[in-house]
């Protein structure tokens, strides 16, 4: 995980494992809304928007109490991509987003 806060035209979020990577675009203070990940129950239909990625919203939920969930497309219901990443990745976002 990297963010890259000196980004243009915003700062980029850039999420990977051995087979695929992922950049999200948001602002800094968009990212550290992410602290609210855990209240944003999936079961509930709850989500955060944060961000873009390829000129698409990404949303964000709490999956369990140790992972969280990244859905891309117009909306967190019916999302085009989806994945899967430890709770501490999101703790790690948040973060680095404080100066």
């Amino acid at each position: 995980m990297t963010l890259d806060a000196a980004a243009d035209p915003l700062p980029m979020l850039v999420l990977q494992a051995d087979t695929w990577e992922l950049h999200i675009r948001a602002s800094l203070t968009d990212f550290s809304r992410l602290t609210a990940i855990r209240r944003a129950n999936w079961d509930e239909r709850r989500s955060l928007q944060v961000g873009t990625c390829a000129g698409t919203p990404v949303f964000w939920a709490a999956a369990d109490d140790d992972h969280a969930t990244i859905l891309i497309g117009q909306d967190d219901e019916t999302w085009d991509a989806a994945l899967l990443v430890p709770q501490t990745t999101i703790d790690e976002i948040v973060a680095q987003t404080r100066p």
